[in-house]
């Protein structure tokens, strides 16, 4: 049976023509930093995203990670959102490697950190309190909804630091999706930031990578920490050369994901059983079950896999379905009949 995958945009395959790229990439190796490719897929990221200089990293986690080791020093403490990745989905690597204490804030419905809450926890020169260094947001924010957060609330996050002293980053995994989804530049998104994460293996499709940017100092900082956590990787031209395609091909489709998810959406709104909410911002569509569906969430996604579509929850009686590259208008029909079988 061939499957619609709609559990998350990391499962992407890379394209026939990633595929080749891969094949006849150029490769040396990166830790003397001779891998062309990788140089290449570096140079063209931090142009993007208006940066000095980027780093080549395989997981998003560590390119956060990575982030937070060189803004902040041991004891430090960073503002991070109560449901940002950071915080929930990174196995508590910035205090458990970083030594970095986390002041998580209460993310709004809208995916924000309320400016006036970001403020209020910054701390006082006090010898009984940790020293606030970083405020860390995430874009689009994937727990609140996959919602984009607009260039000038970035852009009063990032004078709010700036005023105090603090470092900006940006958790930026899809942040060509909020890109897309706003009509905006990703360069309008970035510019008040110290530092960038961005994911290559989700909506942009590559198989591995993600990238981390900033200053010239700061990835320099960067690289020599990525070679400690044992990310110092040799002829990883290999994976670069589809980085590059997901750069100059997939970042500018992004919109046909959203005007998917769309269509998913108001599909669902029709199917009973189904509490949508009030929105599809970018590639995500989240609905929690109606008090009366007595189906688990594990009946439903079995139900749904016997009828070819991949399903997954995202809580106690709540799903996230993400559309990408590989779902198709068909694969969207699909998921909304399957729903309404399973719930009728």
């Amino acid at each position: 049976m061939e499957y619609t995958d709609l559990r998350s945009d990391t499962v992407t395959k890379p394209t026939p023509e990633m595929r080749e790229a891969m094949a006849e990439a150029e490769v040396g190796d990166d830790v003397y930093m001779d891998d062309p490719t990788v140089n290449k897929l570096q140079e063209k990221a931090a142009a993007m995203l208006g940066k000095e200089d980027a780093l080549f990293v395989p997981s998003g986690t560590m390119g956060n990670l990575l982030a937070l080791l060189v803004h902040c020093q041991r004891g430090d403490e960073a503002i991070v959102g109560d449901k940002s990745h950071i915080y929930i989905n990174e196995a508590g690597g910035m205090s458990a490697l970083g030594g970095i204490h986390p002041r998580p804030l209460r993310n709004q419905a809208d995916g924000t950190l309320a400016l006036e809450d970001i403020r209020a926890s910054i701390q006082t020169e006090d010898v009984h309190h940790t020293i606030t260094r970083l405020i860390c947001i995430e874009n689009t924010q994937n727990v609140c909804g996959g919602i984009p957060l607009t260039a000038e609330y970035t852009a009063q996050v990032g004078k709010l630091a700036k005023d105090n002293g603090l470092l900006f980053h940006i958790d930026g995994a899809r942040i060509f999706n909020a890109a897309a989804a706003l009509n905006v530049d990703v360069q309008d998104l970035t510019a008040p930031a110290d530092s960038v994460m961005f994911c290559l293996s989700k909506g942009l499709v590559a198989p591995v990578g993600s990238m981390l940017v900033g200053r010239g100092k700061f990835v320099a900082r960067a690289r020599h920490l990525r070679k400690m956590l044992g990310g110092g990787m040799r002829q990883v031209g290999v994976l670069a050369a589809a980085g590059l395609i997901s750069l100059e091909k997939m970042a500018g489709r992004l919109g046909q994901d959203h005007a998917r998810a769309k269509s998913l959406f108001e599909g669902l709104k029709q199917v009973k059983g189904l509490k949508l909410d009030a929105r599809s911002a970018s590639n995500m569509v989240y609905f929690d079950l109606a008090d009366h569906v007595t189906l688990t969430e594990n009946q439903i996604i079995e139900e749904m896999r016997k009828r070819g579509v991949l399903v997954d929850w995202a809580g106690v009686r709540r799903f996230r379905l993400v559309t990408h590259f590989w779902v198709d208008d068909a694969g969207v029909e699909k998921a909304i009949e399957g729903f309404a079988e399973v719930l009728k």
